[in-house]
């Protein structure tokens, strides 16, 4: 029983390290086991946002809908985010929502949606030689 703990334990771990959430979770007051929400420990944004990603590792699906995952955080957090997400993404289906390109770019498939329609499809580097909405959104978030 206590290997089968024991071995439970490192799966987490491994986990929310994939996450990038266990170097900040060792640093709360009771690690692993501290609350966090209105009754306990506020985390910022970025790590409410890694405790969402380990939580989705811990479940496993096999189709996952990322709806701006990004949005509310800091460039670093973003990164260590998005780090995050590709190790989430792997070996799975993903649909992403996001108006933060950096988001998409490695996506196999980006669809543009305007008006309600597919305007544009394809991967990163295609939309770019197209020219079109995908191109200017680009341009805008580069400014």
């Amino acid at each position: 029983m206590e290997s089968m703990a024991k071995s439970a334990k490192l799966r987490y771990n491994m986990w929310f390290k994939m996450a990038n959430a266990h170097g900040f979770i060792e640093k709360f007051p009771e690690k692993f086991e501290t609350v966090v929400g209105e009754r306990g420990l506020r985390p910022s944004g970025g790590q409410k946002q890694r405790l969402a990603i380990a939580r989705s590792l811990l479940m496993n699906p096999s189709v996952l809908l990322l709806d701006e995952a990004t949005s509310a955080i800091d460039a670093e957090s973003e990164y260590l985010v998005q780090e995050a997400m590709d190790s989430l993404m792997n070996g799975r289906t993903v649909l992403i929502i996001a108006h933060r390109l950096s988001t998409v770019k490695n996506a196999n498939n980006v669809a543009v949606i305007c008006d309600g329609q597919i305007a544009e499809s394809g991967t990163h580097e295609q939309l770019l030689t197209q020219d079109g909405i995908y191109t200017a959104l680009v341009m805008r978030q580069l400014q």
